[in-house]
């Protein structure tokens, strides 16, 4: 087994959060008591609204600004910003859907292999801060992807990055340096 064999390595998308604008003035109290799925946060000044499918969480502000998160694909994430904006039209609000980005992508990718920690963050010193009493993961940042990658010693990588290409690119980049500080199967 070498670093150059084609490995499939399975990344798990478990959250997308995006940004999107209404561009128009939203009645947070209007939207608690006519709107469905619904908690309003009057002492922070936002509401959040849950919708069933897809399952996300969106946040609320008065000036039209909402973060949604909780979907697993930027493609989910739009789809349920737009379903988002088409209930706030249905209680009234002259919606137009606008300024939708994807902000943040955090996935999940499991190594076939243990890593030796201390051996990986010598090795990759610039990049790689290791502190094993405040926590259990090297933490790995690639500037140029923007990405955060949280290497634990079992072989499981969260990573974290502006968008999904960014991620699973972050991981291809990451695997060749977990490689050769990996644990030997005795």
């Amino acid at each position: 087994m070498d670093a150059d064999s084609d490995v499939a390595l399975d990344i798990l998308i478990t959250n997308v959060v995006c940004v999107f604008r209404t561009r128009c003035h939203l009645n947070l109290r209007k939207i608690a008591l006519e709107g469905a799925n619904v908690i309003y946060k009057r002492d922070v000044g936002k509401v959040l609204m849950k919708l069933r499918k897809p399952r996300i969480t969106a946040t609320i502000w008065s000036s039209g600004k909402i973060i949604c998160t909780g979907a697993t694909s930027e493609e989910e994430a739009k789809f349920g910003a737009r379903r988002l904006a088409r209930s706030l039209q249905k209680l009234g609000f002259q919606v137009i859907f606008t300024d939708f980005k994807v902000v943040n992508v955090l996935a999940v990718c499991n190594m076939p292999f243990e890593i030796r920690l201390p051996e990986f963050t010598k090795n990759n010193r610039p990049h790689a801060s290791y502190e094993p009493e405040l926590h259990p993961a090297v933490c790995y940042r690639i500037k140029a992807l923007r990405a955060t990658l949280q290497i634990f010693s079992t072989g499981s990588i969260t990573v974290t990055g502006p968008n999904v290409k960014a991620v699973a690119t972050a991981v291809e980049q990451i695997y060749p340096y977990v490689f050769e500080s990996r644990k030997e199967i005795l």
